[in-house]
């Protein structure tokens, strides 16, 4: 026990060292009341180099993220929008130190049993990509793909899940990716959860035999790393290639698709939302497009896991809708009541609808490159921002007590979109 506390107590120290560049650091609420007033705040971020956790809707107000040292030119910026703000978070690095806190704390007292991956906790890359390796080995069913090399030479691996070893043409193929924002750590429980559904404790047998199941749970591992080790905030991938002087590294990799690339998107390498030279001019988007690309012939839905909102987001980011508009919504819709009706009360119902209707404009996503390419069934899944009981944890922030929640219930809304899956197949012979 002494040991247990012992562990906690450095980790815990190790973490307030960690956490000090956000010192100070403090989360606004932002609300406006028209899309003049919300074009206005949310150009702050490429204007002033704000990190806009969520963008302000007349519908739903925006988080800022803002250095201490800048709080009075935020707030007269946001006056001078006429736009109302108030703050959430008085010093970020007060809930950095409590995530770690709760994280190392729930590490310890893990109920993961022998050769299975907890969900109480958030796993690192490298207990993660020994865990696909270990369950390819474990089970017939699956097969583990080392798709290529990240920026800084990490293994980027994903699962094949398939009876049928994906030589039966006549099966759809569904795709689940996550974190290819990295400070976006809620995601990685949904894909972790889901290879536990469709492998370890299978409990809807139609879904394993009837469909194939592509899941890559890290697409970004070096800014996944980053953020464990440094940034906890970092958004993008770790390139240097782009850098002015010695500062500004990464790319966007959700701006680097190749889908009216660099049109809505930052030109700035310091901007969060920065696009990269090209599309695909990054290994891990260029990855995900080669995985695209080799199986859209039987790829019917690829779902791309992020953080937060509570949405289920298609194509297109320009505000054009695909042909099948109609199908993605009412598709989004059923997977939204599915999650509804098994999630926390104190969440809010899920939102459906066009990423540019519903949130704002974009170019180089990957879900509208999917689309585009010829994938039928595309959408952006944004998962709920948690708050624990005491409405601190929030945001990008994780409380182990949601982590198999978040799980489950998107489990339960990707259910859905699979079953929607095989009447859509069944309808198309």
């Amino acid at each position: 026990m002494y040991k247990v506390a012992l562990l906690i107590a450095l980790s815990f120290c190790l973490a307030l060292a960690k956490h000090e560049q956000y010192n100070g650091y403090v989360v606004y609420q932002v609300k406006v009341v028209n899309e003049q007033q919300a074009q206005q705040v949310n150009a702050l971020e490429n204007q002033l180099g704000f990190d806009m956790w969520s963008y302000a809707t007349p519908t739903r107000p925006g988080l800022v993220l803002v250095p201490g040292s800048m709080r009075q030119r935020f707030q007269n910026a946001i006056v001078a929008t006429g736009a109302q703000y108030e703050i959430q978070v008085e010093n970020v690095k007060d809930l950095l130190d409590l995530e770690d806190q709760l994280l190392a704390a729930a590490s310890q007292r893990s109920n993961s049993t022998s050769g299975r991956l907890s969900f109480d906790t958030i796993h690192r890359y490298g207990t993660v990509d020994a865990y696909l390796v270990d369950l390819a080995r474990k089970y017939q069913t699956v097969s583990v793909v080392s798709a290529g090399k990240s920026f800084e030479g990490r293994d980027i691996k994903y699962l094949k899940i398939s009876t049928t070893n994906f030589q039966d043409s006549s099966k759809p193929i569904i795709m689940i990716q996550s974190l290819i924002h990295a400070r976006e750590w809620i995601t990685l429980p949904v894909s972790l959860y889901a290879i536990e559904k469709l492998v370890v404790d299978i409990t809807d047998r139609d879904l394993v035999d009837k469909i194939d199941w592509i899941i890559l749970p890290i697409t970004n591992p070096d800014g996944y790393e980053f953020t464990h080790t440094n940034t906890r905030f970092w958004r993008k991938n770790r390139s240097t290639g782009h850098m002015i002087g010695n500062v500004c590294l990464g790319v966007d990799l959700n701006r680097n698709f190749d889908f009216i690339w660099g049109t809505l998107s930052s030109n700035s390498a310091c901007s969060e939302t920065f696009h990269g030279s090209g599309a695909f001019s990054e290994p891990e988007s260029a990855i995900i497009r080669n995985i695209v690309n080799q199986y859209r012939n039987r790829l019917e839905l690829y779902l791309d896991i992020h953080s937060f909102g509570s949405l289920i987001l298609y194509g297109y980011g320009s505000g054009e809708l695909p042909p099948n508009g109609l199908t993605l919504n009412v598709m989004g819709v059923r997977m939204a009541q599915a999650i509804d009706a098994v999630k926390w009360k104190s969440n809010p119902n899920y939102r459906v609808g066009n990423i540019a209707m519903v949130l704002y404009t974009s170019s180089g996503g990957a879900s509208d490159y999917v689309q585009a390419v010829g994938v039928p069934h595309s959408f952006t899944f944004e998962l709920p921002a948690y708050r624990n009981q005491q409405n601190s944890i929030n945001g990008f922030l994780v409380d182990p007590d949601f982590i198999e929640q978040a799980g489950y219930e998107t489990w339960e809304g990707i259910k859905a979109g699979a079953r929607f899956v095989l009447e859509f197949s069944r309808s198309k012979k």
